[in-house]
């Protein structure tokens, strides 16, 4: 069986989500002896062509292509929503191209439901992001050496946010959450993919030099497993996602997740995450040590159910029922 992986993965766009979700998850199927696996090749003869973005180089790709051609719901315009700063534009353009694939895969319960009532016509499986629990695991010789590169004592603790410097994912929750909490080391991963076109840029820069000293801005880290590793809880202040890889990146890592109480979040990790609903309640959860321990404990078990080997194979299987 013929797969070619589509993902306009270049300049900054090698950094947002669908593109590394798409290289983790093709690097666990090119293990597959039954799969012979491409990436963004230009050839039209693969049985499945499987996109991860939809621009003007992937929906150029589709048009040659003839396999079937499948897309994974990694964006829809819920997700664009305080994320970036035209969003209304863009959000018009989904629900055509959408409708021009043959299957979509959607990531989580509220995906599923906004893609089946954007393109109700184009069939729909259900199959959650993954994570490569090797790469992701508890290692005391990272979180130690991330912590001297960004002069963090061993003792602070840290709390770290990995995401897109934009409303949507929360950043001014987590400013003011750290003013709250001066003896807390808050660490955002993460900037703006998008530059000037995200949403709020300009008043999120200004926003950041109103910090105070426990707050580290590190843009781009050349490995990410090592800031999770240093992180003793996760932070997800955002306010819609898919199913975000960084939260199973965190569990995978050994470190407790504090999430807001979001349908796509309590849908997926009930049980193994920390929620909030305002600000007083993450407030009250960031200094409970005894709390955080015993979720500490539940995180990496937890992610069992998500692990990159089980994912793929629904992936394939999906796969072999596609093909004619």
């Amino acid at each position: 069986m013929r797969v070619n992986f589509f993902v306009e993965d270049m300049l900054f766009f090698k950094y947002i989500g669908c593109a590394t979700l798409a290289r983790m998850l093709a690097g666990k199927l090119a293990e597959n002896a039954d799969l012979d696996l491409a990436w963004n090749a230009h050839g039209y003869d693969y049985d499945v062509v499987h996109y991860h973005t939809f621009g003007p180089l992937a929906l150029a790709n589709k048009k040659y292509s003839r396999g079937v051609k499948v897309l994974t719901a990694h964006s829809t315009p819920r997700l664009n929503n305080g994320n970036l700063a035209f969003s209304d534009t863009v959000n018009r353009l989904y629900p055509g191209i959408y409708r021009g694939f043959d299957h979509i895969i959607t990531i989580s319960g509220p995906n599923d439901q906004e893609v089946r009532e954007m393109a109700p016509d184009v069939p729909v499986t259900l199959i959650p992001n993954g994570v490569n629990r090797d790469r992701f695991r508890p290692e005391p010789e990272k979180r130690a050496a991330f912590r001297r590169e960004h002069g963090i004592g061993d003792e602070e603790m840290v709390v770290l946010t990995v995401a897109q410097q934009t409303p949507r994912k929360g950043i001014y929750d987590f400013i003011a959450l750290s003013k709250e909490h001066p003896d807390i080391k808050f660490v955002w991963v993460g900037g703006f993919p998008y530059g000037s076109f995200s949403k709020d840029y300009r008043r999120i820069e200004e926003e950041k030099k109103g910090c105070g000293k426990n707050v580290i801005f590190t843009g781009f880290v050349r490995d990410i497993t090592a800031a999770y590793c240093s992180a003793d809880l996760f932070f997800m202040p955002s306010f819609a996602e898919g199913l975000p890889m960084v939260i199973l990146e965190s569990m995978a890592t050994g470190v407790p997740v504090l999430a807001r109480r979001i349908p796509e979040f309590v849908e997926n990790f009930e049980g193994a995450a920390l929620f909030f609903d305002d600000l007083e309640e993450a407030g009250a959860v960031v200094e409970d040590e005894p709390v955080i321990r015993r979720h500490a404990a539940a995180s990496r078990p937890f992610t069992d159910r998500f692990d990159i080997g089980r994912v793929a194979d629904l992936h394939v299987n999906l796969y072999k029922e596609l093909i004619p």
